[in-house]
């Protein structure tokens, strides 16, 4: 069976750097972020005739990767967690001065959720997919993407990390 490789290589190059940020946000170190989306692709790529048949190929990319990075954490001594440097942190932007303390406190703040929430934020406000679509790569019903959002939101809001981020915000203006 010949593989449409042209088609699987557009793809990969359209996803794989929100792949990678969505594996860093549901907790995993940038490096293996990028190994876990490198095994997600290479497990597309041997099933692409189905994956390209599936109704929702992004969905199911998603859902292969939330599988890879599962076992990755169970596979993974968390004994210790190093600090990421912060001139290679993916989500920094801007001046490092007010970013990358930002997006360490919403990775911090995400960390604390519990994984489903966490992987219903990601896919759902990171990764900008519906609430349809994401039910079907975890899953679970449509309603149960909308409680448990509602639900991370809630607690999201009331983290100490993020609400200071948020006062200084306003404080500083526009």
């Amino acid at each position: 069976m010949e593989y449409d490789r042209t088609g699987f290589e557009a793809f990969v190059a359209e996803r794989y750097a929100t792949m990678v940020r969505a594996a860093v946000l549901l907790g995993l170190r940038h490096a293996d972020a990028e190994d876990a989306v490198q095994e997600a692709f290479a497990r597309c790529f041997a099933a692409w005739p189905r994956v390209r048949a599936a109704d929702d190929p992004q969905a199911y990319a998603f859902r292969v990767l939330l599988n890879v990075v599962r076992r990755a954490g169970r596979r993974r001594w968390t004994g210790e967690l190093p600090h990421a440097e912060m001139s290679a942190d993916p989500m920094a932007g801007g001046d490092p001065a007010t970013t990358v303390p930002q997006a360490q406190s919403v990775r911090a703040a995400l960390a604390r959720l519990n994984r489903a929430q966490r992987q219903v934020l990601v896919l759902r406000y990171f990764v900008d997919l519906t609430e349809v679509q994401t039910a079907r790569v975890l899953g679970i019903a449509p309603g149960t993407v909308k409680s448990r959002a509602a639900r991370a939101m809630a607690l999201l809001a009331r983290d100490p990390d993020l609400v200071e981020h948020q006062v200084h915000a306003r404080e500083e203006g526009p």
